[in-house]
């Protein structure tokens, strides 16, 4: 049986399995709090491989590989970054806006909670929420799809743009269907894939080498991938030879933006109680860490592996975002090969799932219902919905349709916005007792101005646009916030009482979150 044939059973079976688990949601979906959000009821396995997932993309598999085997070990700061990023979010983050959401009007949305939280009754900071997520989620979404088109011609020889509409299509349908929760299953089943084949790829291909001891002097002393004429990758081992300070500083201010990303910290908000955040940040790291460092041994490996055999080569020849694909194709047997090139498809398919279900929240939740007068019925917002997944998703295939654009540049782009925007409004949100709408909206829209543009300037080729966004909304923030009259009192009661509820949620970690609020208004705790 041919290799192509192969291969095609292998994505049949996962992309069956995906939207199974789409129908199995869409029968626990009744309501439309349950597609938006789950019913609040995850467990900390799920929340923290589908954070996961629905975070790393393509990129970990695909971006991720690719810049450490044409650059080197200096990538790694971004890594680095993201990792201490993801650990600060879990253990700051998750409780207290696990917690805050359900106090806060029980606010389904973070532009919602944004709202609610600060009493904001002209509406302003959902609109500019909502349309910040609009805007960079599009540019996302497209980063996914442009890896699901270099996907299938790196494992076809296919059409590119044939394989961006295959995955478009499928992760729409269980999206449409399932809602939130089963984006959630279907990103943890994604994630454990993710996990297995990034450990197993680099551990085989090691096993295949003639001289695996290779690895270690390859890239630094002979020619490999885009290294050639003679040149040497000298620096290839070092994290801070040939890069400037600036490129230092911006690769970890990666990890800034987790405090702003939509799609991670919506699934603190589903969490079944604060008291998983624990559970979760530990699962989450871990899984972290270790698809981290399966990604790093593919770029090493993969200098020796390909440069040894003369006979094989990367398919995509500019930014060798194919490594992983090739080295799973070459290894094993088609059938394998084409479970463990679904990987790929899992990291691309639960990101891209992910954001379009934030993406048409903003778009009903926190704009349709706004301005539509008369209240909806559930079905009618789980309509829209569903609607609204669909529309983005074709923007977004329609910007995606240039294939030399950069799974890398799109998914740092977007996750700058979101890191400079939301960021320090999330963490004043939920910390700071003096944060006032004025503050927030000017650190918002400063975030995402900044961000925007210092991004298309060659000033983002300097410095990445995290830093001067996420900094400059954080002064700004706080400047306005202190020039402007305070909150009202009902506001800063109301986050007294989330933050003691929040302690008291940690020191009963048996109670829901209900239900501390239920004894503690009787003072019985």
């Amino acid at each position: 049986m041919a290799e192509q044939t192969w291969f095609v059973i292998a994505i049949v079976i996962y992309m069956l399995v995906m939207l199974a688990i789409g129908f199995w949601g869409f029968g626990q979906t009744d309501e439309y709090d349950d597609y938006v959000l789950a019913g609040r009821g995850l467990n900390p396995f799920v929340a923290a491989l589908s954070a996961g997932a629905s975070d790393m993309s393509g990129w970990l598999l695909m971006g991720l590989p690719g810049a450490l085997f044409v650059t080197g070990f200096s990538e790694l700061w971004i890594a680095i970054g993201l990792l201490i990023g993801c650990w600060a979010n879990w253990f700051w983050v998750a409780p207290r806006l696990r917690s805050y959401t359900e106090v806060a009007n029980n606010s389904i949305t973070i532009p919602s909670f944004v709202e609610n939280r600060l009493r904001d009754t002209s509406h302003t900071l959902r609109i500019i929420c909502s349309v910040i997520i609009l805007v960079f989620f599009t540019f996302y979404v497209s980063a996914g799809m442009v890896a699901g088109g270099k996907y299938f011609q790196a494992t076809f020889d296919g059409d590119y743009s044939t394989g961006l509409l295959v995955v478009a299509i499928v992760t729409v349908i269980y999206t449409v269907i399932g809602g939130f929760l089963a984006v959630c299953y279907t990103d943890a089943v994604q994630g454990m894939i993710m996990f297995a084949a990034l450990l197993i790829v680099p551990v085989m291909a090691l096993f295949v080498m003639n001289d695996p001891g290779s690895i270690f002097t390859w890239a630094t002393t002979k020619e490999y991938g885009p290294w050639t004429d003679g040149e040497v990758n000298t620096h290839y081992f070092s994290m801070i030879s040939g890069v400037s300070f600036a490129a230092i500083v911006g690769n970890l201010a990666w990890g800034f933006g987790y405090f702003g990303q939509p799609h991670i910290i919506v699934r603190f908000m589903a969490l079944s109680s604060p008291k998983e955040a624990k559970a979760g940040r530990r699962i989450g790291i871990g899984w972290m860490l270790l698809c981290v460092i399966g990604a790093a041994a593919v770029a090493l490996i993969g200098t020796s592996f390909f440069g040894q055999d003369p006979n094989i080569a990367i398919t995509d020849r500019d930014s060798y975002e194919t490594i992983f694909l090739d080295m799973a194709r070459i290894l094993f047997h088609p059938l394998i090969a084409g479970l463990v090139l679904t990987a790929v498809l899992a990291a691309i398919m639960s990101t891209i799932s992910s954001q379009l279900l934030v993406t048409s929240s903003a778009l009903i939740e926190d704009l349709l219902r706004l301005f539509h007068k008369r209240p909806m019925t559930n079905q009618k917002l789980v309509y829209y919905s569903r609607t609204a997944v669909v529309a983005v998703a074709t923007i977004a295939a329609i910007l995606a349709w240039n294939p030399n654009a950069s799974i890398l540049g799109l998914v740092g782009f977007a996750w700058a916005g979101f890191g400079s925007a939301f960021g320090p409004v999330v963490i004043a949100s939920l910390y700071w007792r003096r944060l006032n709408t004025p503050g927030a909206i000017a650190g918002m829209a400063t975030g995402a101005l900044v961000s925007f543009i210092w991004g298309q300037s060659p000033l983002g080729d300097v410095l990445y646009e995290m830093v001067p966004g996420f900094f400059l909304a954080t002064i700004v923030m706080i400047a306005v916030s202190l020039m402007t009259a305070p909150p009202a009192r009902d506001v800063t009661e109301e986050f007294d009482e989330a933050a003691r509820l929040s302690k008291l949620a940690d020191e009963n970690p048996e109670l829901a979150v209900e239900e501390v609020q239920a004894k503690a208004a009787k003072g019985e705790i």
